[in-house]
């Protein structure tokens, strides 16, 4: 197959590749979560109150890292290829991994995280190799297999890293470090690059920061709605993680093992809709569409969270929000469409910038809001207002999208 300027580039190979490497970062990040805040306790005497104020500083740095790190990617890769790009990265992955199993102090562990933050940011670059190979009638599709590689390690990692958690809380950072450079080794024999030489460009500090990189979605006038809907998608994103353990506790009385399959089912039932959805719906109905579907299903669903009066109830809207995944792919598909090729790595890289903002916005937001709906005296007891505000913030998404794609003629 060719790309839109016909360059040879191996289609098979490129996706098999991405979306292995996709599945096995999420399994690594994954299988080290369940264990980590048990790391962090053990290191401060058994002080759970502490552990958790440091793990919230240590998930807040790994975002920043994530933010000031994305763009260097994108522009590293724009510059060298995304070959190299990936594979130094999932190198430096597995070996940080092997550096946070052996910590003797919570100071290693932490510059751990920090390693963890930069060498994980080479998710951006994947998805400007995915934006190489594949023409653009197809990537909403391709984004759709990368979304399901994101969902598959979900699932799988937590569940392994407990697991693996109960033997010696240590050997999932062994593990995910075996993932990493097996992931690494994998792509050096199999991985070709994507990005010719003639296609490359200068490599420039100006635009490989996290401020450049949001000048240069402010540049791209037809890319500012689509870049702020996604920004306010990746914010609700953040409600899950921040408020859903404490809120199923709270509401339905949930032990971990509940919360555990509840998760593993919302990431399955993502995996499934980008996986298998997607590309169908795309073709059928246009990328703007679904786009907005997306993003109604997922401030649907959202609702639904919100006045489950029940379990059963909450579950049963797990499939509306997973349609919200058709959202993340199609908006992919159409913000490629409106750059060179010569610049996708700095446009997935500025995109995971935005992210970055994103993560350590709305963790403190969607925390702050429960915590105010359940307070003692509260004049309206809500206990699911984060998911109302989260299911809010897609509507406001679902409208920058109608306004910025209306004029432009995308279906």
């Amino acid at each position: 197959m060719t790309d839109d300027a016909g360059v040879p580039c191996p289609r098979r190979a490129t996706l098999v590749f991405i979306f292995v490497t996709v599945v096995l970062d999420m399994l690594a990040l994954g299988m080290i979560l369940p264990v980590l805040p048990g790391l962090i306790e053990s290191f401060v005497g058994g002080d759970t109150a502490r552990a958790a104020q440091i793990f919230g500083v240590f998930g807040a740095v790994w975002a920043v890292m994530q933010f000031a790190s994305m763009p260097v990617m994108g522009g590293l890769s724009d510059r060298f290829g995304r070959r190299p790009v990936i594979l130094l990265s999932n190198l430096g992955l597995g070996l940080d991994y092997v550096l946070m199993a052996l910590a003797p102090n919570l100071r290693w562990l932490f510059v751990g995280r920090v390693v963890s933050g930069i060498t994980a940011a080479s998710v951006s670059t994947a998805m400007a190799y995915v934006a190489d190979c594949t023409p653009v009638e197809r990537r909403a599709k391709s984004y759709g297999l990368v979304g399901m590689a994101f969902g598959i390690g979900f699932v799988l990692g937590p569940a392994l890293g407990g697991l693996l958690g109960s033997v010696d809380p240590r050997l999932p950072f062994w593990a995910a470090s075996m993932a990493s450079l097996a992931n690494a080794a994998y792509g050096y024999f199999v991985l070709p690059e994507s990005l010719p030489r003639e296609r490359r460009r200068a490599f420039e500090w100006k635009r490989a920061n996290p401020l450049g990189s949001l000048r240069f979605l402010r540049a791209h006038r037809e890319l500012r709605g689509l870049a702020a809907a996604a920004f306010l998608s990746n914010v609700a994103h953040a409600v899950l993680p921040a408020v859903f353990v404490l809120y199923a506790g709270y509401r339905y009385g949930w032990d971990e093992r509940a919360v555990g399959l509840s998760l593993a089912l919302v990431g399955a039932s993502s995996a499934l809709v980008q996986g298998a959805l997607v590309g169908p719906l795309v073709r059928r109905h246009g990328e703007r569409r679904i786009l907005l579907g997306g993003l109604l299903a997922g401030a649907a669903g959202f609702t639904a969270y919100a006045f489950a009066a029940s379990g059963a109830a909450f579950l049963a809207g797990i499939p509306i929000v997973a349609l919200w995944g058709l959202a993340g792919p199609t908006a992919q598909g159409l913000m490629t469409r409106h750059v060179g090729p010569t610049v996708q790595g700095e446009l997935q890289g500025a995109m995971g910038s935005l992210q970055g903002v994103a993560t350590i916005i709305g963790p403190m937001l969607f925390a702050s809001t429960f915590a105010w709906s359940i307070r003692d005296g509260a004049i309206w007891h809500v206990p699911g207002a984060a998911f109302l505000l989260a299911g809010a913030l897609l509507v406001l998404a679902s409208v920058v999208v109608a306004r910025a794609t209306r004029t432009r003629g995308v279906t």
